[in-house]
């Protein structure tokens, strides 16, 4: 059977009703600094749900506040962040897409400034906090005093693997059918599986074993709370795009994305990059990154689905990566803000009117 951009995708007992996805894309929108859901919030992801697309998934969302990346990130760290969640996956369950949550803890990249305001290292003083981290070397901020870094004990690592869980507990119980575990952009599971980062001598670094230990074992614990019925995400970054050094690749991921098969990941958001100032990207054009999503699919013993990201921006782009094999998911971010009917728009465009249902308040203009 032939696949394109609108077959549905059957993951666990979930079906997204076809293969694009709202990548998560960070709002630092949240009021008082409180990690609760507000209206912009809504409005960003249900909007997106009207559009048409398969998965909304959420931004970052801290599953501890020392996770978070700026003060005002969304949070699931507490029992009050539930409530004002459930009303918006209520209205994108009600719009035929499937409501996803990204579960973060940002490591040392944490307490910072929003993009709009310098995104800069916070102090205490200024709102900020001392961050976690897989040692206690700050991320390299130039000329900035970073936050202090703590290296991570046994016990940190401990309960932040509980942050987790309980976030996930949190997370199906507001309604989300999907979650996906963070562990891309130089945020902390990253900052584990990176040698560039991880330089432990303990069994949570040194060789490819170690540094991918802290990261099953979050992937496993969530998988133990999280409902059988519902699929498990991961998000990677497949490569640190630093050729110059010893750090993470995509032969690592191919090893890693089977491993996490293993502990109970259905699918592999595959992106790049954000472990060091350093990095060289090779390019921005046109899906860029779709070639490391590509090899992950081709090379896992698993099968794992897979989801590529970066410059996919034209529909007859997202179709033609699933249609050719190249990955089983168009994951649209910069493109969804431009546009926030893109699939609506791209089944049109692409004569498939029929594998999508126009809210009739939209049917005179779309």
């Amino acid at each position: 059977m032939s696949v394109d951009l609108f077959t549905p995708l059957s993951l666990r007992a979930t079906t997204v009703p076809n293969r694009v996805m709202v990548s998560p894309m960070c709002q630092y929108s949240c009021e008082n600094r409180d990690g609760r859901a507000t209206d912009w919030h809504a409005q960003h992801l249900m909007s997106r749900a009207v559009g048409g697309a398969g998965i909304v998934m959420t931004e970052a969302t801290a599953v501890d506040p020392q996770g978070r990346i700026s003060p005002e990130d969304l949070g699931i760290w507490a029992d009050d962040h539930i409530e004002p969640l459930v009303e918006i996956t209520d209205f994108i369950r009600e719009q035929g897409s499937v409501p996803g949550m990204q579960l973060a803890h940002a490591g040392r990249k944490a307490s910072t400034s929003r993009p709009w305001e310098g995104h800069d290292p916070l102090q205490p003083e200024d709102g900020g906090w001392d961050v976690l981290g897989s040692t206690d070397e700050p991320y390299p901020y130039g000329e900035q005093t970073p936050p202090e870094t703590n290296r991570m004990s046994h016990d940190d690592i401990e309960t932040v693997t509980e942050a987790f869980v309980d976030a996930a507990e949190r997370a199906s119980e507001a309604g989300f059918e999907v979650a996906e575990v963070h562990a891309a952009h130089g945020y902390l599971l990253h900052e584990f599986l990176s040698p560039v980062t991880n330089t432990r001598d303990d069994e949570y670094g040194g060789d490819f074993e170690g540094r991918i230990r802290f990261p099953l074992e979050v992937i496993a614990a969530v998988r133990e709370v999280w409902p059988d019925e519902k699929p498990l995400f991961v998000r990677i970054s497949a490569t640190d795009w630093l050729d110059d050094r010893d750090s993470w690749d995509v032969d690592q991921s191919i090893r890693f994305a089977d491993r996490a098969a293993e502990a109970g990941v259905d699918f592999v958001d595959v992106s790049a990059g954000g472990i060091h100032p350093d990095q060289e990207i090779p390019s921005t054009g046109p899906g860029y990154q779709v070639p490391y999503a590509q090899r992950i699919k081709a090379e896992t013993e698993s099968a794992v689905p897979v989801g590529a990201v970066g410059g996919i921006t034209a529909p007859e782009q997202a179709d033609a990566l699933v249609r050719n094999g190249r990955a089983d998911m168009a994951i649209i971010g910069r493109e969804h803000l431009r546009d926030p009917y893109f699939t609506l728009h791209a089944a049109r465009a692409l004569g498939r009117e029929d594998a999508v249902s126009v809210p009739p308040q939209y049917e005179r203009a779309l």
